[in-house]
């Protein structure tokens, strides 16, 4: 006979860390594939593309300890035994350490007033929020870094394109040289479309990563 579950137990975290695992082994896939095309993306601005990439990680760092730190506190609330007032924990939880602190010097079972268990909750929710509120910062910057490196190619481009134009012999009867000249000048606008769109790639690219991992944090 299937042992009986308890209804009291907290559910573990796990299934949510492994849909992170599994969504960055996708995404990692994904980008071996394109990864020509990737790397020529990213050396159109090494710079800007690595400072966001630098920030994507981080912000994966971050919501992957945001979903393994709930498994120490979850074990405490599951290995937490009113009937037995000398039990001592071996890992203290984090966030519900205003709890534990109440609990420790418990005799026998014990009751905690309605008021006192708002507020340890709302301290809880508003110690997650902090974190949350983090990664959403840093799905924002990613954005803000992609649109700041499209806004930088596009001024370049157009600084180009100006320049190219006054330079420009229009008089010359040698259309030849006019020709070569406004091919060679093309070269200076076209970096900056490169710049432009390549750090959008990787910001929006980014902030869909982080966005999807705040999701399962």
């Amino acid at each position: 006979m299937a042992r009986e579950r308890d209804p009291h137990k907290l559910s573990s975290p796990q299934v949510y860390l492994w849909r992170m695992i599994v969504f960055l082994v996708i995404t990692g896939f994904v980008v071996a594939v394109l990864f020509p095309q990737i790397a020529g993306a990213f050396m159109a601005n090494p710079g800007l593309n690595g400072l966001i990439i630098f920030v994507l990680l981080i912000g994966i760092a971050l919501s992957i300890r945001q979903v393994t730190r709930l498994f120490r506190e979850i074990s405490w609330v599951n290995d937490f035994r009113l009937a037995d007032p000398g039990l001592e924990v071996e890992k203290p939880p984090v966030l519900l350490a205003p709890m534990a602190a109440i609990l420790r010097d418990r005799i026998g079972r014990m009751t905690i007033s309605t008021q006192t268990m708002r507020s340890l909750l709302e301290s809880i929710a508003t110690r997650l929020d902090e974190a949350r509120d983090i990664l959403r910062y840093m799905t924002g910057l990613l954005v803000f870094l992609g649109l700041l490196g499209t806004f930088w190619g596009l001024t370049q481009t157009v600084a180009s394109v100006g320049n190219i134009i006054n330079s420009l012999d229009v008089g010359s009867s040698d259309l030849g040289v006019i020709f070569e000249d406004l091919k060679s000048g093309l070269a200076a606008p076209l970096g900056g479309m490169g710049t432009a769109f390549s750090s959008s790639l990787f910001g929006l690219a980014g902030s869909l990563v982080l966005g999807f991992l705040d999701l399962q944090a």
